[in-house]
């Protein structure tokens, strides 16, 4: 059986690759390259949870329990979270993987059982999509099928690993056959693996939905609290007051006499410059 250093390494190695084609033929980001890649290094751990003890299970639990509440921020906005909120949810999040989900594969898994199959690289890709919300489908799904990469590059490893080479012929060991299954030797964890992959599918085939729901609730609700667009003032110097002008001073508009009445001159006019006086010489005015 291969080690936790070449499963890490080996879907390490398929991560970059993965990451480099999405960039350089579909069109996504160097950070939506760069995500995936992580996701299916990361992956490539995730069969060994069904180990009681030992690296893998510390190391695969401690890493998702810090990275899936990053990866749910999408989610929360969609739910209309507050920061608080979002910070109180991530908490819960890392205590339900560290506590709950680690005891139920201790409990619940046996080495190579079911966990160890393609049913469950399936459902582990499907709650990748779950837990990832992207405005871009093409993006979710690439980012969703690098888990399904990294999980069945483990279980190709193992299989691999099936075989023994030494003493110059191949050996097929006893443990062939028990990674890359569909189903395996107890019914009841057939019915469970296969149960889980089912309900995941329909959670997923009504999530786009369920998100539209939520996106539409959360925009109702900030309507709600918010200012009409109809009572905003037009006028920006509603906003931005300005100092008050001194009015600048207008012409006075010519008196036009009409017909019916004779404009009269003022008194003062009329002092200054009388019109009954009698009409003398210029030399006398001097």
């Amino acid at each position: 059986m291969a080690g936790f250093k070449t499963h890490i390494s080996t879907s390490t190695m398929v991560g970059v690759v993965y990451g480099y084609w999405g960039v350089a033929t579909q069109g996504m980001s160097i950070e939506s390259g760069l995500l995936a890649g992580g996701l299916c290094s990361v992956a490539g751990m995730l069969p060994d949870l069904d180990s009681d003890t030992g690296v893998p299970l510390r190391e695969t639990t401690l890493f998702l329990s810090a990275v899936i509440p990053i990866l749910m921020v999408e989610r929360f906005r969609d739910m209309g979270l507050s920061h608080e909120a979002m910070a109180l949810a991530a908490m819960l999040i890392y205590v339900l993987i560290r506590f709950v989900v680690v005891e139920f594969f201790r409990r619940y898994t046996v080495h190579r059982g079911m966990w160890h199959s393609i049913p469950a690289a399936l459902s582990a890709a499907l709650a990748a999509y779950l837990i990832m919300p992207c405005p871009s489908e093409a993006i979710r799904v690439y980012k969703s099928l690098a888990v399904l990469a990294g999980f069945l590059t483990h279980l190709i490893l193992d299989e691999i690993w099936s075989l023994d080479f030494s003493g110059g012929g191949m050996r097929v060991k006893k443990s062939f056959g028990t990674a890359l299954k569909f189903f395996g030797n107890n019914w009841w964890a057939n019915i469970s693996a296969w149960g889980k992959l089912l309900l995941l599918c329909y959670i997923a085939w009504g999530d786009h939905g369920i998100l539209d729901r939520l996106r539409q609730r959360v925009r109702l609700e900030r309507e709600r609290y918010s200012i009409p667009e109809s009572a905003w003032p037009t006028d920006p110097s509603s906003f931005y007051p300005l100092p008050d002008r001194p009015e600048e001073s207008q012409p006075a508009a010519s008196l036009q006499p009409s017909d019916s009445w004779q404009a009269q001159p003022s008194a003062s006019k009329r002092i200054a410059d009388p019109g009954d006086r009698p009409a003398l010489p210029h030399e006398q005015w001097r």
